[in-house]
């Protein structure tokens, strides 16, 4: 079987399961074949050793059940970051990357930030922070050890060990005061049809087991008091949920709290500022 056919075989079995089959099937084949996706479609007509094709047969089959591209191949880009993934993390989403980019905007005029991702998982949004903000104090909580473990590896591999890692819930491991809180904490509730699709990923990262808003009830009213004054707190929540949240950010204390929408046009992270007089300290600096 030529590469041409075995790509082609591959991208017909995953039409059913994946709205990006054909990207699907290249992934698998480069990352059983060692070539890139270039690479791969200038030699579709190179023969594919027997071997090669059981094992691919054997990795499509993994995709057609439903299991993530990312656990398969083992990373998945994030930000301009290559990420390592495994099934002890939450595959990270685009629409994530909607906080990373909000934060940057909220901390353009401070010197020297104080950031903390809560549950980070990976270190997605920990370690695309440190990469874009060489100059912040960066931060990561996060419960499970086997996901600290990933994060980790991340941050070694990507050279962003200054990145301090704390194992715990939320903010407990945390001391002092923030410019910057943020997190992605599961926000699905316990009987959204939607959980089987995601039943490879970590029950815990997706949801709380209630209805959705208990983690982020309890880190928008803890929140305050590891916020320096005119510090931000900003979270993802589920398309639906942008109401409830702004009045639990409203019921804390926090001003100026906006929701903005992902690319998909749905509202997808709140954020709230201390309501604490904004310190001259923090102020950046006048134009020369």
């Amino acid at each position: 079987m030529k590469l041409g056919e075995a790509l082609m075989e591959a991208q017909a079995r995953l039409q059913a399961v994946s709205d990006s089959a054909r990207l699907d099937a290249e992934l698998l084949l480069s990352q059983l074949s060692g070539l890139g996706r270039a690479q791969l479609v200038a030699r579709l007509r190179d023969e594919l050793p027997p071997a090669d094709a059981q094992a691919l047969d054997a990795l499509v089959a993994r995709r057609a059940r439903g299991e993530p591209i990312a656990y398969i191949t083992g990373e998945k880009g994030f930000w301009t970051l290559r990420l390592q993934v495994t099934p002890a993390v939450l595959v990270p989403r685009p629409e994530t990357e909607l906080l990373v980019e909000w934060a940057l905007e909220l901390l353009r005029e401070c010197r020297a930030p104080r950031i903390a991702d809560l549950g980070t998982g990976s270190g997605a949004i920990a370690l695309a922070l440190a990469a874009e903000r060489p100059d912040a104090r960066v931060e990561a909580t996060e419960a499970s050890e086997d996901a600290l473990a990933v994060a980790r590896r991340n941050a070694t591999d990507l050279g962003l060990e200054r990145v301090q890692l704390h194992h715990g819930h939320w903010l407990e491991p945390l001391e002092g005061s923030f410019d910057l809180l943020l997190s992605n904490p599961p926000y699905v509730a316990h009987d959204d049809p939607h959980l089987d699709a995601l039943r490879h990923e970590p029950l815990s990262a997706l949801t709380d087991g209630g209805d959705g808003l208990n983690a982020l009830r309890e880190i928008v009213a803890t929140a305050p008091p590891y916020l320096r004054a005119g510090g931000w707190l900003l979270v993802e929540h589920g398309y639906d949920q942008g109401a409830a949240v702004r009045e639990l950010f409203r019921h804390a204390g926090f001003a100026e709290v906006a929701t903005r929408r992902d690319y998909a046009g749905q509202e997808r992270a709140t954020a709230g500022r201390n309501l604490a007089a904004f310190p001259l300290s923090r102020l950046p600096s006048p134009a020369p």
